[in-house]
């Protein structure tokens, strides 16, 4: 018997272990998987000479929030790297649009496409250095964020406060119009939106979009050294050192009730694994609400919000050993850790109304990853650890293609649209295909079976729109993590502020769960002898 169970042991799962921890509970950590890391993890399955990221590389919410500075990873091994350039953008025609943590570089990239754009990029970064701090602080703490809010509310009153609520608010070709007369900003911002489910068009975008920039000027797109697997190794270190456990292979079946609390997890095996405070699930909102809790335990309102539950886009994605970097047609992709491949704004809105008619792009856009240019460690000097996402409909209604594809994502179908990403590469770096030396398809179907919270490969717990953020997420009247059942918090992806490793959802479950939870005089005993089982000491 524990103080806390988690279920999941995701980064959110194990931050939350790890504060609950800090603050001398007890935590036992329940992973389905014969590994922990949930979308953080690594292995050398392309080829033996390569490492692989499995889902996440790239963390500049890690590098910004407050919560993974506070664990001080880096005194249980974890260490960063970054590319030359944080991102880059090129298009057919050799113009190339780069976002580098050195603000002249990314200045100078947008004026080659119109004098003045780098201006207006760094009119743009000076907007974000004003409200940085408070920004992030509210984005990180539970909702709604008081102290950080009402500070951030002050400084946007002497800033424009409506004006620019007016700018995060606008879609991201509309934002980058006003901003910017050459395309090249305008990439970056829409470029930005699309890593999660924002389509050009769609509101919010542009804000969304002008934050992931902003964080990459100012932290980059950092890797950890030796692979995405590390950030977990230093998590599942610091939480070891502190007296957790994590029990791999241990799949939940059910969130034990009794008299209206959560007291537990029942495993698939049968066992009752026992939690005297607090139960915390880092696992998607369907999952919990759908499967763990049984319904008699919950509002009907809640039941019938979940059938409006959204899920952001599946997720296609490609692994690659490479004999040699991929060969650009812009020099400047080269030395970029992330490269975004769309020719243009308008055929991002092209790729993603082509997703909402429920179709499979037939051009993707891709986010393609270079990361032995990240990390010299990834794989043999002179080749290239490399992958490419796109986004693709959650349920397939056709193919955009002339390939007929259904969704089935079968061996064959799975190979056809592998040979589709790879024709979108060969339009801005020719040859490429040339310098493949082996591949792993992992489609939706795979996402999901190596970590359950990817639905169909959605890997940000639900939809980034706006009708399912703040205090609408992850359904209405909701917004923080408690849950209808007392005990019980949702610390994964689908809790505010949504997905990206930077452990908000798991430190705000455990803030939760500290501030609801009160000692007993049981929990305080079982404390006692716990410890002095871990030192070595007998009891009767």
């Amino acid at each position: 018997m524990s103080d806390a169970v988690v279920i999941g042991a995701g980064p959110n799962g194990l931050v939350a272990a790890n504060l609950l921890a800090d603050a001398g509970w007890s935590v036992t950590v329940l992973e389905e998987q014969p590994q922990a890391g949930g979308a953080v993890r690594h292995d050398r399955g392309v080829d033996p000479d390569f490492v692989n990221d499995l889902f996440s590389s790239f963390y500049p919410l890690a590098a910004a929030s407050p919560i993974m500075r506070g664990l001080r990873l880096h005194e249980h091994g974890l260490r960063w790297s970054h590319a030359p350039h944080v991102l880059a953008h090129p298009l057919t025609d050799g113009r190339c649009a780069v976002l580098d943590r050195d603000l002249d570089v990314t200045a100078a990239s947008l004026n080659h496409f119109a004098p003045g754009d780098g201006d207006a990029w760094r009119h743009l970064h000076d907007v974000w250095e004003g409200v940085r701090p408070d920004l992030l602080g509210a984005l990180f703490t539970p909702f709604p964020p008081v102290r950080s809010g009402a500070r951030l509310a002050l400084r946007l009153r002497t800033a424009g406060g409506l004006r620019l609520a007016r700018s995060l608010a606008l879609p991201a070709r509309r934002l980058g119009a006003e901003e910017f007369a050459g395309e090249g900003g305008r990439l970056l911002i829409a470029g930005n939106a699309l890593h999660a489910d924002l389509a050009p068009e769609a509101a919010g975008s542009g804000g969304f979009g002008w934050l992931m920039a902003m964080l990459g000027q100012t932290y980059g797109f950092p890797v950890p050294v030796g692979g995405s697997g590390e950030l977990t190794k230093a998590l599942l270190a610091r939480l070891e050192a502190q007296g957790g456990t994590v029990q791999c292979g241990r799949a939940a079946e059910e969130v034990l009730v009794r008299d209206g609390r959560a007291v537990g997890v029942r495993t698939t095996d049968g066992e009752a694994v026992r939690a005297v405070r607090a139960v915390i699930a880092d696992v998607s909102v369907p999952a919990l609400y759908g499967h763990l809790v049984a319904p008699e335990h919950l509002p009907p309102q809640l039941l019938d919000d979940l059938k409006r539950f959204e899920w952001d886009f599946s997720t296609f994605k490609v692994d690659w050993a490479l004999d040699a970097p991929a060969p650009w047609q812009t020099e400047e992709a080269a030395g970029a850790g992330t490269v975004h491949l769309a020719d243009g704004v308008d055929e991002l809105t092209r790729f993603a109304a082509q997703i909402a008619m429920g179709q499979v792009p037939d051009r993707p856009f891709l986010l393609f990853g270079q990361m032995t240019t990240s990390d010299a460690s990834r794989s043999p000097q002179g080749t290239e650890s490399a992958w490419a996402y796109t986004h693709i409909p959650q349920h397939v209604r056709g193919d955009a293609g002339d390939e007929k594809l259904t969704g089935a994502w079968d061996p064959q179908e799975q190979e056809v649209m592998a040979d589709r990403v790879e024709r979108q590469v060969e339009r801005f770096a020719p040859g490429f295909r040339a310098r493949v030396r082996a591949r792993r398809i992992l489609a939706p179907p795979t996402l999901q079976s190596l970590d359950r919270n990817l639905q169909a490969g959605a890997i940000n717990g639900g939809t980034s729109a706006l009708h399912q953020q703040l205090v609408f997420r992850p359904t209405p009247g909701t917004g923080r993590a408690e849950t209808p059942v007392p005990g019980l918090f949702l610390a994964s992806a689908g809790a505010h502020p949504g997905g990206g490793v930077h452990g908000a959802p798991g430190a705000n479950a455990a803030h939760a769960a500290l501030h609801r939870t009160a000692p007993t005089a049981l929990a305080a005993v079982q404390r006692v002898l716990a410890r002095r089982d871990r030192r070595g000491h007998k009891h009767g």
